[in-house]
């Protein structure tokens, strides 16, 4: 009697798949390891954030400068893009055509740019009120953290461009679903972090 098999979301490791379990689950823990890496980096930059709030310089402000309707669409944005996401890896996983996948991913990639259009606004709607990087501390820490995330979400973009020309070249096989649920944790890691973004900066920022 053979034992349980080790399984994935998405991704079959057995029969038709070239991929062992192993395998698979090493790539998969290496690709934490590297979100785990990023998270730090993250942390740093809410830390640095949160001990420059009060340093304003005579610049404007969080209550001045941000506006919390757009930031909402923003999420809403987000947070459909991995529900979006989500519907793709089960597509993956049960669609042998691929068509409801690529539809899916189409659908996250256009969710995503939405999301930078509105993020690139609202930076350039600060910096025609006069609120640059150079101006206090608090701008510097604020510049620092959310054009991060937006440079990460820009990345996750081109990865998912890059995921729909490996699928239309090799199809579904075990190494594009793998690299696919890679991209599934990086894009809903993505969303974990601006929701701290928009609890910790918008939210107080605006309310508090």
């Amino acid at each position: 009697m053979s034992g349980p098999q080790l399984r994935h979301v998405g991704l079959n490791l057995t029969g038709a798949d070239t991929l062992e379990p192993g395998e698979a689950e090493s790539g998969l823990y290496g690709f934490w390891i590297f979100l785990m890496s990023d998270a730090v980096v993250f942390a740093l930059l809410f830390a640095i954030y949160g001990t420059q709030l009060a340093g304003t310089a005579g610049a404007p402000g969080p209550a001045a400068l941000f506006k919390l309707g757009p930031a909402f669409v923003e999420t809403l944005l987000l947070l459909t893009s991995s529900l979006t996401f989500g519907l793709a890896s089960i597509a993956m996983k049960y669609d042998r055509t691929c068509t409801g996948l690529v539809v899916w991913l189409c659908i996250t990639l256009a969710l995503g740019l939405a999301f930078l259009g509105f993020e690139l606004n609202d930076f350039a709607t600060m910096a025609a009120q006069g609120a640059t990087p150079d101006r206090s501390g608090f701008l510097s820490a604020f510049f620092a953290l959310v054009p991060t995330h937006g440079l990460h979400v820009t990345a996750g973009c081109l990865w998912i461009v890059v995921m729909l020309v490996q699928i239309a070249t090799f199809g579904l096989d075990a190494r594009v679903k793998l690299n696919l649920l890679r991209l599934g944790l990086f894009w809903h890691f993505l969303d974990i972090v601006w929701i701290g973004i928009f609890s910790v900066v918008y939210l107080q920022g605006t309310l508090g």
